[in-house]
């Protein structure tokens, strides 16, 4: 029996986290991003901004974790994290790279993933000019002119904005795989 409440565990766990892969997914693919806020719609900057939001939704379910079921939230957290870069790897596959690359720009990118992780970390604790710096290196770092300071600082009060929506949404609904993004109207009143 064990072996089979083990494959249904882990099919939850996958359906837990593709909802929230799926929020994820829906709220960085906002037009706003791009015509607002000027993220390069390219590959890596859509990359960022999942990357950004990914972030988001991780930080909450280690609160949750914190506040309950830790093992659960850390293996939630780890199955949404496999699923994101499994899909990852199959966007490059259907964009054309070759086989014997994809390994090679998985990790590449998975690297790029903790970094930000942790540069977005250390930026909502120290406040919103480091969290605006660590925006100007990744989500906005392969601009060859400078984002404009206002929108950086819009998108680092997005941030710590959504940070707060998602903290303050139930824990159990969190580890259920609901999770609900605010608008991007606090970015552009930040403007």
């Amino acid at each position: 029996m064990i072996p089979f409440r083990r494959f249904r565990e882990r099919r939850r766990r996958e359906s837990l986290a593709h909802a929230l892969y799926s929020s994820i997914i829906v709220q960085s693919r906002l037009p706003e991003f791009f015509h607002t806020l000027a993220v390069p719609d390219t590959l890596d900057g859509r990359f960022d901004l999942i990357v950004l939001h990914a972030f988001l939704v991780m930080h909450r379910l280690k609160q949750a974790g914190k506040r309950g079921d830790e093992v659960e939230a850390r293996e939630l957290s780890q199955t949404l994290f496999d699923m994101m870069f499994a899909d990852m790897d199959q966007n490059l596959r259907e964009m054309g790279v070759g086989d014997m690359s994809i390994g090679k720009k998985i990790k590449q990118m998975a690297r790029a993933f903790y970094g930000r992780v942790s540069a977005y970390e250390e930026g909502l604790a120290a406040g919103d000019e480091a969290l605006a710096s660590a925006l100007v290196r990744n989500l906005y770092g392969t601009l060859e002119t400078p984002v404009d300071t206002r929108i950086t600082m819009a998108v680092a009060a997005y941030l710590r904005h959504q940070a707060a929506t998602l903290a303050g949404q139930d824990d159990e609904a969190v580890l259920e795989g609901r999770v609900s993004f605010a608008s991007l109207e606090v970015a552009s009143h930040a403007q």
